[in-house]
């Protein structure tokens, strides 16, 4: 930036924001990161990402650290493996023979953020700073009120922080909804001394099985752990509905394989033969397009801007893509507004668009015939 260096503060320690400051600091800009954990380390990351060559890799290259990533990754985990209900193996695709350069090599959520944890200045992220409001000041600036009450101003306030971010009631009043599926998710650890054969049916990235509104999907993570999904379409409160605490894995497990009546039952070893507890998880998105005016002095990245269902393979993507891109902005640009403008000329019709696709996708993968739609995606007779 040519003028004087703004005050920025990222909301959200998450892939996004994370990416963000890490580039701005690389071009001399400071940046604050304010994050609700403790620390980072209170609480588990979730499953692994596949980092596609145009927007998670990219965002890594801009960020100096595709070589550190690369050393970290899992070429393997493009193993995509489709599964009929009676466990037929239907579709067994392999990466590229050259999966680092041609495909989407996998790495672990949580050691994606340690990643780009270590590589930020000491202290740049503020741990145990949840964000209770952001009060606007008039001239573009804000005052940020955090729950410990402390507060702190900033020239740019980039939301960044996830599905119910509260820096997204500034700019828009679009609330996620219920996307109508829920994914209930479990785990096997050591898996292939453990449990061997669920193991060799997931092989080494993901197996999915999908028919008639209900899919398992079992995806390989780092340190032999397998993170189970089991994928319905149903009412968001479909436990309460049926009675059953999910507290208790025994009165869950139950239901789940009533719902899967019929399925095989190695297939269904997935559901019996966990290490874990079962956690539900209903799936929210964004309304599509999610937009806003241009609104000085704030912006948005990721979920907070543009959250969608898992099955575009897009969103960490796309967070760090956003990050990027608007650390780009604001080095290129002479005034904060007028990076943030050119930013969001750029987000707002690409989030669209990816968005569209990630509805589309869970609708076609929990649908009556989902079995088919997904043989007729992965053999290209769609």
């Amino acid at each position: 930036m040519t003028t004087s260096t703004p005050r920025i503060a990222v909301v959200g320690a998450g892939p996004g924001g994370l990416i963000c400051a890490r580039i701005l600091q690389r071009h001399g800009i400071a940046v604050t990161v304010h994050d609700r954990d403790a620390s980072r380390t209170a609480r588990p990351q979730g499953g692994t990402l596949d980092m596609h060559a145009a927007s998670g890799r990219h965002a890594l290259h801009e960020a100096g650290l595709l070589d550190e990533f690369l050393a970290l990754s899992r070429p393997e985990g493009g193993h995509l493996r489709l599964v009929g209900r009676d466990g037929t193996v239907l579709v067994d695709a392999l990466p590229p023979a050259d999966a680092v350069a041609a495909g989407s090599p996998e790495i672990d959520r949580g050691q994606l953020r340690d990643l780009l944890l270590d590589s930020l200045a000491p202290g740049t992220v503020r741990w145990g700073h949840r964000l209770e409001r952001a009060e606007p000041l008039g001239d573009g600036t804000h005052r940020l009120h955090f729950t410990d009450g402390t507060t702190s101003e900033t020239d740019l306030l980039v939301g960044a922080d996830g599905a119910w971010s509260v820096v997204r009631g500034l700019v828009s009043d679009a609330r996620p909804a219920y996307t109508g599926v829920t994914f209930v998710e479990t785990g096997l650890d050591d898996a292939d001394t453990r449990h061997p054969r669920l193991a060799a049916l997931t092989g080494n990235g993901t197996m999915m099985a999908l028919d008639d509104n209900r899919g398992l999907i079992a995806q390989r993570n780092s340190g032999g752990h397998i993170r189970v999904y089991v994928g319905l379409r149903t009412d968001e409160a479909w436990h309460r509905l049926a009675g059953v605490d999910p507290a208790d894995p025994g009165a869950v497990r139950a239901a789940l394989l009533a719902e899967f009546a019929g399925w095989g039952d190695e297939l269904l070893g997935l559901v019996t033969d966990t290490d874990r507890g079962y956690v539900n998880r209903p799936l929210f998105a964004l309304p599509v397009p999610h937009t806003w005016p241009r609104t000085p002095g704030v912006t948005l990245l990721g979920d907070a801007a543009h959250l969608m269902s898992p099955f575009s393979g897009m969103g960490a993507n796309l967070a760090m893509l956003d990050g990027a891109d608007l650390a780009r902005a604001l080095i290129d640009h002479p005034t904060v507004e007028a990076a943030v403008t050119a930013y969001e000329d750029v987000l707002l019709p690409r989030s669209a668009e990816a968005a569209a696709g990630a509805a589309e996708g869970i609708d076609g993968a929990f649908a009556p015939d989902s079995a088919e739609q997904a043989l007729a995606h992965l053999t290209g007779r769609h």
